[in-house]
């Protein structure tokens, strides 16, 4: 097992390093998967990149390359629970010539070997950062799987609409935000209704 693994690896490393990691550069989201002392392994982090995107044109004539921020994580038992979720969104994330990177390959069905960062496009970042932030507090992880199976089935606009109510009208009022999100896409704690919900959107 430990050998097929090894193989695997090393079957992904080329493209990796060939066609993936170049992106990196310019992708407006970066999921890093890592390690943190303090958390169970493996830890997602979805980042976002700032303001002032790389344009040759700022600062007289200086390339200036956008900060990345953190806009959430991911560990435990809600990322055993969304892992299905977040295969499917990431798999369709494209390089510029519009071909599937097929960053699902790096996200077994089982245990995740990979560290390192993986490229995302606009729809995948927004739809991640989403579940990333509303699964924060929940301790039903039937509900925190309702929620990305049901982000999961977004538009790129809704994603990025939503998000944006979340996490850009200052702290109360996305607090609020927050709050109707998850009763609206996961109903409340005990909700008899939640589990068939959920069985029929893993279908």
């Amino acid at each position: 097992m430990a050998n097929r693994k090894s193989n695997t690896s090393r079957d992904l490393l080329p493209d990796l390093q060939h066609r993936i990691q170049p992106l990196l550069k310019s992708a407006p989201w970066v999921l890093r998967v890592t390690e943190y002392k303090d958390k169970p392994a493996p830890v997602l982090v979805i980042k976002e990149r700032g303001e002032g995107a790389d344009d040759p044109g700022k600062n007289g004539g200086t390339l200036v390359k956008a900060a990345l921020k953190d806009r959430g994580l991911l560990y435990g038992q809600p990322l055993r629970r969304c892992l299905p979720v977040i295969r499917i969104i990431v798999s369709h994330v494209c390089d510029h010539a519009g071909i599937p990177l097929e960053l699902q390959r790096y996200f077994g069905d089982g245990r995740i070997t990979f560290r390192g960062n993986l490229p995302l496009d606009e729809e995948a970042g927004a739809k991640l950062a989403l579940i990333f932030k509303l699964r924060e507090g929940i301790k039903d992880m039937d509900r925190v799987e309702l929620i990305a199976w049901r982000v999961q089935r977004f538009s790129r606009e809704e994603a990025v609409y939503w998000l944006t109510r979340a996490t850009q009208y200052g702290e109360a009022a996305n607090r609020w935000a927050r709050s109707g999100m998850r009763i609206m896409l996961s109903g409340q704690p005990g909700d008899k209704e939640i589990l068939h919900l959920l069985e029929k959107l893993r279908k």
